[in-house]
């Protein structure tokens, strides 16, 4: 039951985390490329730890498995939307970015329920 706990609390805090970097980028509104590059480095190794705790039995695996979809869709969207904002000068689409930012908070809470549901044993 621990070893959930610090699931459920890595995943809060992933949400917590991205919650405030999208914050303090529309404070200061500069450094969208080191956003986005900052966002990519912490969220690669999620992907994989997320993937190796679902491999574990530690989370349920469909629900993790769809964390994990959306943690990629979201980083891809923030992170590609900030990147072309600062290379291009141009959005990625309007409202990219907060949409990203909204699915890797959802992606990172479904984290955290898969967690707390019984992994039983769903095949996948």
């Amino acid at each position: 039951m621990l070893d959930r706990l610090f699931v459920v609390l890595g995943a809060l805090f992933g949400l917590a985390g991205v919650a405030a970097a999208a914050a303090a980028a529309h404070v200061t509104g500069e450094g969208n490329l080191g956003t986005a590059a900052n966002f990519l480095l912490f969220h690669a190794p999620v992907l994989i730890a997320a993937t190796a705790v679902m491999g574990q039995g530690l989370v349920r695996r469909g629900i993790a498995r769809l964390a994990i979809m959306l943690i990629a869709l979201g980083a891809i969207l923030f992170c590609g939307d900030l990147a072309l904002r600062a290379l291009a000068h141009a959005p990625l689409f309007p409202m990219a970015a907060p949409t990203g930012g909204v699915v890797l908070m959802a992606g990172w809470l479904l984290l955290a329920v898969a967690a707390l549901v019984p992994a039983g044993r769903s095949a996948g």
